[in-house]
């Protein structure tokens, strides 16, 4: 612990203001070899001495926890977004901890980067956020952004921009990949460059795709906005929503949509449109 105060003491004299911790070593291999809650009781304690450290020295400083499900230990604690979340409503200052996500990390997991933004976006908590590309479920691959799931680089990029919201992410965007060990030092910079280039054309296409009036017209017909509608309208009881009726057939009949939506998505992303 002292010495992650003196790394706090560093950041702040080189005027971070968001201070990234990955718990890669805070995990297991065997059932019995750690006591989970015990575990989750020193890891909000350290952070709690963290945070008031911080208010203790009057630095402007946040943190940012990054998730991981796997490697270097076969079971990392605190695996996804949402397990992180969880975590960080425990802490006595939650509002001074939030997320620094990263694609392959959540993607390892099999999950949905995007959407796991978006929902940290939601909670106020996306502190930070670092970009590579991943091949699905496997090692921590580390790619430049937008090589794997291209697809999911363009959602991911979608959700950073607000996904046709007001939920944006200003902070820095960073990208945490790994050139090949077989790359020389012109094709390291080149990787680099790539990453920048790749996130800047997949804005480009992102935004084209949410001004196109044809995407604003599936997605009217696929009735998206509707979601954003409160369950129960201003003055309706729950009684009122009891009583309510709804014609099924006609809900049955009726079509998402989803695939014209989708398929726009991808004609942008492919340069087609």
């Amino acid at each position: 612990m002292a010495k992650v105060l003196r790394n706090v003491d560093l950041a702040a004299s080189l005027g971070a203001d968001t201070f990234v911790m990955w718990g890669g070593r805070e995990g297991a291999e065997h059932g019995a070899s750690k006591d989970v809650g015990a575990a989750m009781d020193r890891m909000k304690e350290s952070l709690d001495i963290l945070c008031d450290y911080v208010l203790e020295q009057g630095y402007s400083l946040k943190f940012a926890l990054e998730p991981k499900p796997n490697e270097p230990r076969g079971d990392i604690l605190l695996p996804t977004i949402g397990h992180a979340l969880a975590f960080i409503s425990e802490l006595e200052h939650p509002e001074m901890v939030g997320l620094n996500p990263e694609v392959g990390h959540e993607e390892m997991a099999g999950l949905n980067f995007a959407q796991g933004i978006a929902q940290a976006l939601w909670h106020d908590k996306l502190f930070h956020i670092d970009l590579n590309g991943q091949h699905g479920p496997r090692f921590d691959q580390d790619l430049r952004f937008g090589a794997g799931n291209l697809r999911g680089a363009f959602w991911t990029v979608d959700a950073i921009l607000g996904a046709g919201t007001d939920r944006t992410y200003d902070g820095y965007v960073h990208f945490d990949y790994k050139p090949p060990r077989a790359e020389d030092f012109d094709g390291v910079w080149e990787s680099a460059r790539a990453c920048m280039r790749n996130y800047l054309i997949l804005r480009e296409r992102v935004r084209a795709f949410r001004a196109d009036p044809e995407v604003a017209a599936a997605l009217e017909a696929a009735k998206v906005a509707e979601l954003a509608e409160p369950t129960l309208a201003p003055g309706e009881s729950l009684a009122d929503l009891r009583s309510e009726e709804r014609d099924l057939e006609a809900l049955a009949r009726r079509s998402v949509g989803m695939e014209v939506l989708d398929q726009l998505a991808l004609e942008h992303l492919l340069g087609a449109r």
